[in-house]
């Protein structure tokens, strides 16, 4: 998302400066293989890595922070992803010292759902840190209307910024058929495509037993199961035992983790995309599935719903095992329906999910906070 967006400012003339580290995604990775400490230019912007140190395992950089604590005051805003991380958290304090204004985009960490793991932790590590920066923050960047509505803010007063991330695909897709000739897929049969990370907020515990009845009543499809857990790689083994004690068996493709043109290639050539989520701050992925032209079948907790009902781009369900049968059973009689909403699917995200419009939405909710610095500045 950060590249993205980054390379999309820039195209707008926004000067961009990416600080992060060499952390490598999920517990286990060597570090990145990258200069560090060292500017180096990318699509327009300028991307810097720091060492994790001394706490890697927390993604942690005293550096990066020392950096941006020198280099404030040639910076109008810092953009920070990530609440109750602690170099995030630190890069706001730190902001704050200089006076440098900055957003706060949570991914769905105030999300009441997501704030039940580890609560007792989460309400300590707010009460000491993360409620004083969300308070004093120029504005908390949520990716729906939804997401901002649920959020807690720990009593904290905030001033909102609600902008969608964007989707980046590759061009020219895949041909059609390349997704299912490599996982064997029959061509004629309809395919039901899931892709996203293996946890249990996704729903598999609904969608699982709704494709079984799918089968007792006759209906007939192939099920894709796209997506990894490295994490906790024994739900994600869970998930593989409950498919091959199942009658999904004999009819589910199991990827793994696919990205890139593999990905696309298999949003493509799928019928439907699925995802029942007991809850998504926004769901790219779906997104993503709809930029491929695919229709999609979400439930009302993934806050990208009212986005794919003003496009007619698919199915809206509640997070229920009959309702989701019934959603799933209608999709899958009407191939008509299945193709018109996929058409209407991709010309939704080309005019909304583009970088270049997210871009766009961006740097007007920057002028309103760089105006609203300014108009404090001269009341002082």
């Amino acid at each position: 998302m950060v590249k993205g967006l980054s390379g999309a400012l820039a195209k707008q003339g926004v000067d961009v400066t990416i600080l992060t580290t060499n952390s490598n995604g999920d517990v286990g990775q060597p570090p990145l293989d990258v200069p560090l400490e060292t500017p180096i230019q990318q699509d327009g912007y300028t991307v810097i890595y720091f060492p994790c140190s001394p706490f890697r395992r927390y993604k942690f950089s005293l550096d990066l922070l020392r950096w941006l604590g020198k280099n404030a005051a040639n910076y109008d805003i810092a953009h920070i992803h990530a609440l109750f991380s602690p170099v995030s958290t630190a890069a706001a304090r730190v902001a704050r010292s200089h006076s440098l204004p900055y957003i706060l985009r949570p991914l769905g960490t105030l999300d009441p759902a997501d704030l039940r793991k580890k609560r007792y932790l989460k309400q300590i590590y707010a009460k000491l840190w993360e409620k004083e920066n969300i308070a004093k923050a120029a504005a908390i960047h949520f990716t729906s209307p939804q997401e901002a509505k649920i959020s807690h803010r720990f009593g904290a007063e905030t001033q909102d910024m609600i902008v969608p991330l964007g989707v980046s695909l590759p061009h020219p897709f895949p041909a059609i058929g390349t997704a299912r000739e490599h996982w064997q897929i029959p061509p004629q049969k309809p395919l039901i495509v899931f892709l996203s990370r293996i946890e249990p907020k996704k729903g598999l515990n609904l969608l699982f037993p709704a494709l079984e009845a799918l089968i007792e009543q006759g209906i007939d499809f192939h099920f894709a199961l796209a997506g990894a857990n490295p994490q906790d790689p024994d739900y994600e083994k869970q998930i593989r035992e409950i498919i091959a004690q199942s009658p999904l068996h004999q009819r589910t493709t199991i990827t793994g983790f696919i990205g890139g043109a593999d990905k696309v290639g298999l949003l493509q050539d799928a019928d439907l995309f699925v995802l029942p989520s007991y809850y998504e701050n926004f769901g790219i992925a779906v997104a993503e599935a709809m930029a491929a032209g695919t229709a999609v079948v979400i439930s009302d907790q993934v806050h990208i719903w009212p986005n794919v009902k003003a496009g007619d781009a698919g199915w809206v369900t509640t997070c229920d095992v009959e309702a989701l049968t019934n959603t799933l059973k209608s999709a899958l009689q009407d191939p008509e329906q299945w193709q018109i909403k996929g058409q209407n699917a991709q010309t939704y995200t080309q005019n909304h999910y583009s970088w270049d419009a997210i871009a766009t939405q961006t740097c007007q909710e920057y002028q309103k906070i760089l105006a609203r610095k300014n108009t404090a500045n001269v009341a002082q």
